[in-house]
């Protein structure tokens, strides 16, 4: 079995030439270097070592409790007193403060190493940014310490029998006690890390319908709901009534406890409002856009994690004869032309999302911490824009990513003790959970489309044609870039024209349309990184420059037919006789 190993070599050469240009990344490299290399070891200590005991044992629920696999709960333990929770949360509530980019980096780590322990905490930051937008401040005082240290964990709870991604349909009561407290009466499910015994207390963030509330969406309001009540110190006190009733049996992230939860009995469970009345959409917006650029983090890191197994397997493994070498055997796999087509086709598009990645971490690094709000407003345009792209895109790319790691391993992949099936399974989840990619691609479409008249994807796409200049290292990138930013344009114009002619053609063409957004914007930063090139030793600017060039060659032509799918492709679908579907 391969060990994981953090990607030093392309962080350091993203931080230090693609992007500390021109006052982009106003970083401490340094610390950025020791960040990643302490998050790598306390990772390859700590996390992998129970990622496949977890997925063999599984979360359990005994007596209504539910029990996290064996290493998982001490490995929680230790990720805390190292300050790993707190790395990007405020200061002023006991967190370190540090950028997006470095959160980026070691998230990227944790999920590589194990998926199934990086959600708690993944779901405890969006929970600590919700609070963070919307909470008063004594409930802040009351929450943040615990949450942002790691002692309590957080969770968030959208989704029931009737209603998931129609929230408008939200069931679940919520009822004024007249003592600054509401009692949560309903059912979630979906709820990851809903009930486990790695944290002495649990906060729910709860959406539910105060009494009069107006329908639909806009009647929503948000609680805070913790497993135990709280004293008056904000110590955890008597347990609440909350429950979890049920553990999903899951293709994969089988580590990750995954609970129906009960809210209240007669009297209901105790919350306390976050943010105004009928205004809890808005405020769970802010985790689940969290949520969503860690999904999006989810996908790098599985892939990265099966391309590492693959390629040492590919290493390993001594099969046939290798073509065009004398037809010798007693070579490793490596050297078959296919294995090494499968092998550089994730390479090349794991490092076209690293390098996005970490670009979007500055645009989020600018638009909360910048000290002009021009530059702000327009960092956050562009995060808004693409976090749709990254979540969708990465998460349909490690499908493809884990699929063919896995066809590296031939039938030995098949195979669960290998480790190759795991990656692939757990990656399953990316496109569905927090909106499945067709909810990412309606967002696109209507809000960050057709909303501003392609104003802003207009902007990044004069941009992206800039970088994609002639003479831009890499066979053929600057070619294949140009062709699929006109290829992208001329999908803009399609999408405007039709929403407002034939909107279900626009939104039937909304997946491909994000699928291209994602090539182009994958190739625009191969453009960033071919540039960036030279300032490498030879082999290493040797191997960027053939990533480039692979992604040019078969990733690029893609826009092509995306760009057809779109345009002329969105009404097939409708056109279908209802009638017909099954016989």
């Amino acid at each position: 079995m391969s060990q994981y190993r953090a990607p030093w070599g392309d962080i350091e050469f993203l931080l230090e030439h693609v992007f500390a240009r021109d006052g982009q990344a106003a970083l401490d490299l340094d610390l950025a270097r020791s960040v990643a290399h302490e998050a790598g070891k306390f990772a390859q200590a700590f996390l992998e070592p129970v990622n496949r005991r977890g997925d063999q044992a599984g979360a359990r629920l005994e007596q209504g409790a539910v029990v996290t696999p064996p290493g998982f709960a001490r490995a929680y333990a230790a990720f805390c007193e190292a300050g790993w929770n707190g790395l990007r949360h405020p200061e002023r509530f006991g967190g370190q403060g540090l950028s997006a980019v470095l959160s980026t980096l070691t998230e990227e780590i944790w999920h590589a190493c194990n998926a199934s322990f990086a959600l708690c905490p993944m779901l405890t930051g969006g929970a600590i940014e919700a609070l963070l937008a919307a909470a008063d401040p004594v409930l802040q005082a009351r929450l943040l310490p615990r949450l942002v240290s790691g002692e309590w964990t957080g969770t968030m709870n959208l989704t029931e029998p009737g209603a998931g991604s129609d929230l408008g349909a939200v069931k679940t009561r919520a009822v004024a006690r007249g003592d600054g407290t509401y009692a949560i009466t309903g059912q979630k499910i979906f709820i990851t890390y809903g009930d486990h015994d790695m944290a002495a207390n649990i906060i729910h963030l709860v959406l539910a319908r105060i009494p009069d509330a107006p329908a639909g969406v806009k009647g929503l309001s948000l609680f805070a709901v913790p497993r135990h009540l709280l004293r008056d110190d904000g110590s955890p006190g008597e347990p609440n009534r909350v429950a979890c009733v049920a553990l999903e049996h899951k293709l994969g992230i089988h580590g990750s406890p995954t609970a129906v939860m009960q809210f209240g009995d007669d009297e209901g469970a105790t919350g306390y409002l976050v943010g105004a009345p009928n205004d809890g959409l808005k405020t769970m917006f802010v985790m689940m856009n969290e949520a969503r650029h860690a999904v999006g983090i989810q996908g790098l890191a599985l892939s990265e994690r099966a391309y590492q197994h693959a390629v040492w397997y590919a290493g390993e493994r001594r099969q046939g004869r290798i073509v065009g070498e004398d037809g010798s055997r007693g070579d490793t796999i490596l050297r078959h032309p296919d294995v090494r087509r499968l092998l550089l086709g994730i390479k090349s598009r794991i490092d076209a999302m690293r390098a996005l990645a970490i670009y979007l971490a500055l645009q989020r690094d600018q638009a909360h911490g910048g000290a002009q709000a021009s530059p702000r407003a327009a960092a956050q345009a562009r995060l808004d824009l693409l976090v749709p792209v990254m979540k969708g895109w990465f998460t349909e790319t490690a499908q493809r990513a884990t699929y063919d790691a896995m066809q590296v391993f031939g039938g030995m992949g098949y195979i669960e003790e290998t480790g190759a099936a795991q990656y692939y399974r757990d990656a399953r989840i990316l496109t569905i959970y927090e909106g499945t990619t067709a909810i990412q691609a309606n967002d696109l479409v209507g809000r960050k489309t057709v909303r501003d008249q392609g104003a802003e994807a207009r902007r990044l796409l004069d941009e992206i044609a800039a970088a994609a200049r002639p003479g831009l290292d890499g066979e053929g990138l600057g070619e294949a870039l140009r062709a699929a930013c006109a290829d992208l344009r001329a999908a803009v114009d399609a999408i405007l024209e039709q929403a407002g002619s034939a909107p279900r053609a626009a939104y039937a063409g909304g997946v491909p349309y994000l699928e291209l957004w994602g090539v182009v914007a994958g190739g625009w930063m191969h453009a960033l990184r071919a540039r960036a090139a030279a300032r490498l030793p030879e082999a290493r600017r040797q191997a960027v420059l053939a990533s480039a060039a692979f992604y040019a060659r078969h990733v690029l032509p893609q826009a092509a037919a995306l760009r057809q799918a779109i345009v002329q492709g969105g009404t097939q679908a409708d056109a279908y006789p209802d009638d017909c579907w099954v016989g």
